[in-house]
């Protein structure tokens, strides 16, 4: 019988069945220059995994990008496969990647903020500006989602230097300038902070004067709530990850990328001791060795003062047994989302995780984890100095508590306004903000953010708290107030809300990934099909694993619920 000369049939070649020498290493290799590079910049840090965005952002602070050979560098040094820190790298919007046939970008880029507030006050010709007179081979200008800083729009960002207020001739003079280092704003620091009796709590509990029961009991009490949009019972949530099995760990979210909140920066940017004593106290609690904070790239300057007084408590001792952790985002809306943010603390793509197992039973590294966001803890310290009673002692139209809403839109002051729990938007307005802008009628407002829905001037009667506005298909969340006037469409509204959540989906699930995507072209056109983008809506709504593609379409259902002549004339 003849021998097959079917490919692959080693009968049709001299020597077939031996190993043939190949006469090149395999795979790609790693340059000697950048391996000594990356080597000699990480220095003596650990190489361990969960540190990979960390070093990540050392090499693109160093070299203004990430080239390939400093990634193929990097995963040589962390014994890692160079797909994984591909794909880590290039799931953050704020990591620039180059690759091997690419150009790296210019040394200085701009960020212009597009969303929602933001082009409220003309971010689109900031834009349009600043690419038409910046010279593209010396500064690349681009888009960006919320900074953080919605009181001040519009709002650009060189490096990590904010432009607030911006125009196109002051965005350009301080890029043409070099000015790319945050301001850092005045601040109450940590001498001040224990002058007014600041970790006299904490040490109190360590010395035993104050019981882990106790102060639980205080928490249950005062009906503090998770004030990161969830709104889960702080005292609760300190029980439940209690009785898990030790040992346990904290994490913090401070990554409040939902457009219109800022609260957290404010809180962070005027007293962060306040919010530190709060943190070590619920560590304390928990009995939790190690703390991670994960805080949003967009507040570089929030990273300086943190870094700084955290080492003033740790010179002091102030820490105690708790190891403090400050990890960096790197521009991903959805690491607010808990469990992505427990796997961007673990130094991967921020995937949202299924549950349950809840990460009060599973979470960081696999430990029973408290999660927190910065301003429930930044209350902390009030409520078991003050009682329970002092909380619930404030609070409008049936509820009980303060909230820290964060004010943007066609209001005369912006900013964010300590208010009783319940306080309508009306009120809200006229008391704290002044009133509407000169020349603008309020037509509607945002009650909870890009994620919270829209409702029209109309309905702004409706207490501002948990569980009021979901009958009106609308959330608090964030407690972040965007006021619109009559001078905006209510169709461009929504149509810039789902074009953030299009690009801020993190891909995992179809509802979300491909829904988000469909929304943004069927809101596109001239006339909206309202059967098939509520048919649309329902299913990612039902479908989607968490909450950003489940609370997407709440603008856009509002929206053509309350505004029909802005979308359907």
């Amino acid at each position: 019988m003849a021998e097959s000369t079917e490919p692959g049939n080693k009968g049709t070649r001299p020597g077939a069945g031996r190993r043939q020498a190949v006469p090149f290493p395999k795979g790609r290799q790693v340059d000697p220059a950048a391996l000594a590079e990356v080597g000699a910049l990480l220095g003596d840090r650990p190489r361990r995994r969960d540190l990979l965005i960390e070093h990540l952002h050392l090499i693109q602070d160093r070299h203004g990008c990430l080239e390939a050979a400093h990634l193929a560098a990097l995963a040589e040094e962390m014994k890692m496969a160079l797909a994984e820190v591909y794909e880590v790298a290039t799931f953050y919007a704020h990591f620039d990647v180059v690759r091997e046939d690419e150009v790296p970008p210019p040394a200085l880029t701009v960020r212009v903020c597009d969303s929602l507030t933001c082009e409220l006050m003309g971010a689109a010709r900031l834009l349009d500006g600043l690419q038409r007179k910046l010279d593209p081979r010396r500064v690349r200008v681009v888009r960006a989602p919320c900074m953080g800083r919605c009181d001040m729009a519009p709002v650009a960002e060189i490096g990590h230097h904010h432009v607030d207020r911006a125009s196109v001739d002051k965005v350009a003079a301080a890029a043409l300038a070099g000015h790319t280092h945050p301001d850092i704003p005045r601040y109450k620091g940590f001498e001040d902070y224990l002058a007014g009796g600041g970790y006299a709590l904490l040490e109190a509990a360590r010395a035993g004067k104050r019981t882990v029961d106790d102060l639980i009991a205080l928490m249950e009490a005062s009906g503090l709530r998770g004030l990161g949009g969830a709104g889960f019972p702080a005292g609760r949530k300190w029980r439940f990850v209690r009785q898990e099995p030790g040992p346990r760990l904290m994490a913090v979210n401070a990554d409040e990328g939902e457009p219109g909140t800022f609260k957290d920066r404010y809180y962070l940017e005027t007293d962060p001791h306040r919010f530190l004593e709060g943190m070590l106290i619920a560590a304390w609690a928990v009995e939790a060795p190690d703390v991670y904070i994960y805080l949003r790239d967009e507040y570089p300057a929030i990273r300086e003062i943190l870094l700084k007084e955290i080492a003033h408590l740790e010179a002091r001792g102030l820490n105690g047994p708790t190891r403090i952790h400050l990890r960096r985002g790197a521009g991903a809306y959805i690491c607010g989302e808990e469990s992505a943010m427990l796997e961007s603390i673990e130094g991967k793509r921020g995937l949202p995780r299924h549950k349950p197992p809840y990460p009060s039973q599973v979470g960081l590294f696999g430990r029973p984890t408290l999660i927190h966001n910065v301003e429930t803890l930044y209350w902390v310290r009030e409520i078991v100095e003050r009682g329970p009673a002092w909380l619930q002692s404030h609070g409008r139209n049936g509820r009980m508590g303060l909230r820290g809403f964060s004010v943007s839109g066609r209001v005369k002051e912006p900013g964010v306004k300590l208010a009783p729990a319940g306080i309508t938007a009306k009120e809200l307005i006229d008391e704290f903000c002044g009133g509407m802008a000169e020349g603008h009628r309020f037509k509607g407002y945002l009650p909870g953010g890009a994620s919270g829905g829209v409702l029209p001037a109309g309905m702004a009667d409706i207490p501002l708290d948990f569980g009021t506005l979901e009958p009106h298909g609308c959330l608090i969340g964030s407690a972040a107030v965007i006021v619109l006037s009559d001078k905006d469409s209510m169709k461009d509204v929504a149509l810039n809300l789902m074009r953030f959540f299009e690009d801020e989906s993190c891909g995992q699930c179809t509802p979300c990934r491909v829904g988000t995507e469909k929304a943004v072209k069927l809101m596109s056109r001239e006339r909206w099909d309202e059967a098939l983008l509520t048919e649309l809506a329902a299913a990612m709504t039902d479908a989607s694993i968490c909450g950003l593609g489940q609370a997407a379409c709440n603008p856009l259902t509002t929206v053509m619920k309350h505004f029909r002549d802005d979308w359907a004339g």
